[in-house]
């Protein structure tokens, strides 16, 4: 007689599905995230392979360690009003293209900033190591601009660093300086290139407040340079205690890289050296900006 297979059942292995990007999109590790939530690792990587019926107060739980809500959890978030329901209709069927054109129509209806005010702030996004305080830097010199590396920023606000935050006070407290920063930032400078967190995309709200006032440059690199950059740096923490290191910086790549898509302009720094990606940021914002090359 023949051993009966064993099917997952589809719901679970979607949700677990759900959680690994959310972690991924976040750039939280399972045991963060299991500590966060107060579950042992192994329930949650149970959880992620979708072989556990997990309890709505565990999931509950992991929602607030994902700083998400339970419907987002659950990927059905347009279910929550009749209003809801009814965008969900009219936009379901639309192309990436027409989503966008709708969400800056509604970005400008609440405030955004003109196109000519939001190109001079320039804000460059993408992962660490991708080359973003260096040509930031320069370009700034080189458009006569201010030049701000968010981190600093939120060390300021916070009186502490970034790692001291999180140890003292939480990713959610970080989020909210992160957020703060970035508020105080465009209202001060006019014209500045802003060298980003790479994990501010996670937070969408963060992620809108800098779509609707900059200019956004994702700047893309292969994940070996990324690594390699930062240990150039004397940062060893990407390899430390992970021999799995370029494979976790590619599930987090892969859970951001459709919000960084979201950026007004891409530059593969891998593509070239790094004075080849300075002289084509150069010319390609001074181009925007009218000014002369």
């Amino acid at each position: 007689m023949a051993e009966a297979v064993d099917v997952k059942n589809p719901f679970l292995v979607a949700l677990g599905e759900r959680v690994r990007v959310l972690r991924a999109r976040r750039g939280m590790t399972r045991k963060a995230v299991a500590m966060a939530a107060d579950v042992s690792e192994r329930h949650l990587a149970s959880l992620e392979y979708g072989e556990g019926n997990a309890s709505i107060l565990v999931l509950l739980q992991v929602a607030g360690a994902l700083q998400c809500t339970l419907a987002e959890l659950l990927g059905d978030v347009t279910t929550t009003s009749a209003e809801w329901l009814l965008l969900r209709e009219m936009l379901g069927p639309r192309s990436e293209a027409d989503l966008r054109r709708v969400r800056v129509h509604i970005a400008e209806m609440f405030g955004a900033t003109t196109d000519a005010a939001r190109t001079n702030r320039i804000a460059l996004i993408g992962l660490r190591g991708a080359g973003k305080t260096t040509l930031g830097a320069r370009l700034a010199a080189d458009l006569g601009y201010a030049f701000v590396e968010l981190s600093r920023e939120i060390e300021k606000f916070a009186g502490c660093s970034i790692s001291e935050i999180h140890n003292l006070y939480g990713t959610h407290a970080y989020r909210r300086y992160e957020r703060r920063a970035l508020e105080e930032t465009i209202q001060v400078y006019p014209e500045v290139v802003i060298a980003t967190p790479g994990g501010l995309v996670s937070d969408t709200a963060t992620l809108n407040e800098m779509l609707s006032h900059c200019y956004t440059v994702w700047l893309q690199a292969k994940p070996e340079d990324h690594l390699s950059r930062v240990a150039a740096q004397g940062d060893m923490r990407p390899m430390a205690g992970s021999a799995q290191a370029i494979e976790d910086l590619k599930m987090i790549l892969n859970g951001r890289s459709a919000f960084y898509a979201k950026a007004d302009m891409v530059l593969d720094t891998s593509a070239q050296h790094l004075e080849e990606s300075f002289q084509i940021l150069s010319s390609r914002m001074r181009a925007i900006l009218k000014m002369p090359l």
